[in-house]
């Protein structure tokens, strides 16, 4: 393994633990296992180097915490943890989104939902805050931040979520390309993280399809909507190819499931004919508008149709992305493993997986030495690392 992991200075600000709940469970496993790899590593280096760390349970065999957070037949809960945390540094991982987990209420069987996993994770930073050094949150998706604004007479959610947690006494908090950062206002003298998964999205479309030309001519960036508009802009410089971008037009007259619906998607942009175009989004909830825009993309002669989104809720179900993908509207779609992937999904011929586990590890584990998180948070070099040995590869054959 590289020495890129070797924190030459530094020692980590107190021992490790990633608390993680039963709802990332699985994302969890996957970075303590690239956490202890880092850590064997710098214990490897460092040794060649005749110099030593010192530091207790730094090179761990595993960093997990173990926890619970058990239900009484009435639906109510409780956080425990059945080892000592004391003078450690907590990483609570969490994701709202997994639906999949059940309880028992009054004999019936309820499905966590976001306010459940909220609750809990409440509940583990309330077991382990008076005595750890602190306590970080990873929450990929942030809890409620589609409720980041007020509009007339509405709950702010999100931003009286943040400001609870640090009220707990929780140091900072981590995300991943939140629906609107600009919600850390809400609490701006204290840690809030964004991060973005641009460079996973690369790779894992670089790996899938060979075939790909990266210039202007042949690729493009589109955004769905003016609030995708940063991911696009950014993509698209580093690939050096154009963008475009849909406008939804509303009937701001009607309220239909809680939105206004959409009444057409007016495109700006130059020619797609025969590109291939990437859709860049934060997420995929119903799905409804970003088929809509695949749909239009084709009509106009796109060669092929790629959605990127950091988050695949697909919370009205998969039939109608197969319909899609089976009529050519689509031709793949790529996701990160931050949030609940059903077996279905991981099943389907049009999803790939942008795998995150190994960039989280990275944050952690320089979050936990208290050294600079620049690199981690702006990837452009790594990008256009990966351009160019992409670009040198089709070159050979």
């Amino acid at each position: 393994m590289s020495n890129d992991y070797v924190f030459k200075d530094t020692i980590p600000i107190a021992p490790l633990k990633i608390a993680a709940l039963e709802s990332c469970q699985e994302l969890a496993e996957k970075v303590d296992k690239h956490i202890v790899k880092f850590r064997q590593n710098d214990a490897k280096e460092l040794e060649k180097r005749q110099e030593s760390l010192h530091f207790r349970g730094y090179d761990a065999s595993s960093y997990l915490l173990h926890l619970s957070c058990p239900r009484f037949g009435s639906g109510e809960a409780k956080g425990t943890i059945l080892e000592s945390v004391r003078g450690t540094d907590i990483y609570a991982m969490v994701d709202i989104t997994n639906h999949s987990i059940p309880y028992t209420i009054c004999g019936y069987t309820n499905h966590m939902s976001p306010d459940d996993h909220f609750q809990d994770l409440k509940r583990i930073i309330a077991t382990s805050v008076s005595t750890a050094h602190r306590v970080n949150v990873i929450m990929p998706f942030l809890y409620e931040g589609r409720q980041h604004k007020r509009s007339k007479r509405e709950s702010l959610d999100c931003a009286l979520a943040l400001q609870e947690l640090i009220d707990m006494g929780v140091h900072n908090i981590v995300t991943f390309d939140a629906h609107d950062p600009r919600v850390q206002n809400a609490i701006p003298l204290h840690g809030f993280d964004n991060f973005m998964p641009a460079y996973q999205f690369v790779r894992t479309l670089f790996s899938h399809d060979t075939s790909l030309k990266l210039d202007k001519d042949h690729l493009m960036v589109i955004s769905p909507d003016e609030g995708a508009m940063d991911r696009a802009v950014y993509l698209a410089n580093n690939l050096s190819v154009d963008m475009g971008m849909f406008y939804k037009r509303r009937d701001y007259s009607k309220v239909i499931n809680g939105r206004n619906p959409i009444v057409a998607h007016e495109f700006l942009g130059s020619s797609v004919r025969d590109k291939t175009v990437l859709i860049i989004d934060d997420m995929i909830s119903s799905g409804e508008s970003m088929l809509d825009t695949a749909r239009e993309l084709k009509e106009r002669h796109a060669k092929k149709v790629i959605i990127c989104c950091t988050f695949g809720l697909f919370t009205n179900g998969l039939e109608k992305f197969d319909e899609f993908y089976e009529k050519g509207y689509i031709d793949y779609v790529i996701t990160t493993n931050l949030t609940y992937r059903s077996p279905e999904l991981l099943q389907r011929e049009w999803y790939l997986e942008a795998d995150m586990s190994k960039y989280l590890a990275v944050i952690i584990n320089t979050l936990n030495h208290d050294v600079s998180i620049s690199e981690a948070l702006s990837p452009t070099a790594r990008i256009q690392k990966l351009v160019k040995t992409y670009q040198n590869s089709q070159r050979t054959f």
